[in-house]
């Protein structure tokens, strides 16, 4: 007979999982943590249905803060010289995120826009950063800030508009609760701050006009 960390959970989750846990990942103090946190509200952790819930949440924390471990800078550094400079706009990049005040998890999309000056990157690299920026306790105000300041400041752009519209499940879920609830937060630096028709093209091409 097959064991049940042989065939998985009862959610089909199985108990073993390929996501990369960096080594500054502490799993067990966060198992422990949990354990506590379900006992503090009334539950019983050993009972069935909670015995392995310690040990999965710590991994979804592994992968759900993986940013915290990683460089987005790292996905900037290869560039190609290009005689281009008209708008770069990249849309929809999805991602979910974890607000750093409740601990519960805001997701959307980010619009990334921006003049080269002599420098592109591969579209694929900003769909990387954001991935990245977002993978960390955060809110998004400063996800966006920081965004638009890598580029500026690692692609030396003649300017950038970052948009990031989201979901916030401390908003929809608890509190106020009010789902269907939209946040949107841009950035603009360099020219798109400066030129009001710059500003009003990225945003007819993020919005449709």
């Amino acid at each position: 007979m097959q064991t049940p960390s042989e065939t998985g959970s009862l959610d089909g989750e199985a108990t073993s999982t390929n996501v990369h846990v960096p080594s500054e990942v502490d799993l067990p103090r966060i198992e422990k943590a949990v354990r506590e946190i379900l006992a503090a509200v009334g539950e019983d952790p050993d009972r069935e249905g909670l015995l392995e819930t310690p040990a999965r949440v710590a991994r979804m924390y592994a992968e759900l803060f993986s940013g915290l471990h990683d460089d987005p800078r790292a996905h900037l550094q290869k560039f190609f010289t290009e005689k281009y400079d008209e708008l770069v706009l990249v849309r929809d990049i999805s991602f979910n995120s974890m607000c750093e005040h409740h601990m519960l998890p805001f997701s959307g999309k980010a619009h990334i826009g921006y003049v080269p000056n002599g420098r592109v990157v591969g579209l694929s690299k900003l769909a990387r950063v954001v991935e990245v920026v977002s993978k960390r306790p955060q809110v998004q105000e400063r996800m966006t800030e920081t965004i638009a300041n890598l580029l500026i400041e690692e692609l030396d752009v003649k300017g950038v508009a970052v948009v990031i519209e989201a979901t916030h499940s401390c908003m929809t879920i608890r509190g106020v609760r009010k789902p269907g609830s939209l946040c949107v937060t841009s950035a603009m630096k360099g020219l798109f701050r400066s030129n009001h028709s710059s500003r009003s093209e990225v945003m007819n091409l993020i919005y449709g006009g």
